[in-house]
């Protein structure tokens, strides 16, 4: 077996032919290939263009969580609740927050909060939730407690219970 490395025939004969296959090899297999990827890829580009286009126009607000001053900064429930609350044209005398201290149980730090609203409709409250947990995605709803006000047709008191972990 090994004579036959050893044999020039295979040097001058082999190693040619391999050396010509390759550019058959590339055109015929790997060009094909690059293309219908290429393809498949800027029509997935195409889709998400359409579908970011369209939850912008259905939901413009959701830039105000796009500024670069914001960042990554300290998590404040005060700042969070005040912010997302004027976002959701909700007035600072229809939301009460009482939070907790930050605990570590298993090496994981997090901290309780409730928020309750009160005189909001169901529109206000779900914009409230949802713009909530989509800018924050270590908040959690543990609870949500709606009490309906009596005489009126879409006016609630809201209580919900978060929590955030670190």
């Amino acid at each position: 077996m090994k004579e036959i490395y050893k044999n020039p025939t295979l040097y001058y004969i082999l190693v040619p032919v391999v050396v010509a296959l390759w550019p058959l090899l590339v055109w015929a297999i790997y060009l094909p290939q690059a293309k219908s990827s290429w393809e498949n890829e800027k029509e997935q580009y195409n889709k998400a263009q359409k579908i970011i286009a369209e939850i912008l126009t259905i939901d413009p607000d959701r830039l105000e969580f796009a500024d670069a001053k914001m960042g990554d900064a300290e998590f404040d429930y005060a700042s969070v609740v005040e912010r997302v609350a004027g976002l959701c044209e909700i007035s600072s005398t229809n939301y009460k927050l009482s939070s907790g201290i930050i605990m570590t149980s298993k090496g994981q730090k997090s901290q309780s909060a409730k928020v309750g609203l009160k005189d909001v409709d169901i529109r206000k409250f779900a914009k409230f939730l949802s713009a909530i947990q989509l800018r924050w995605a270590n908040l959690q709803c543990s609870q949500v407690k709606l009490t309906k006000k009596k005489g009126l047709p879409d006016k609630w008191d809201v209580d919900l219970d978060f929590k955030y972990y670190y």
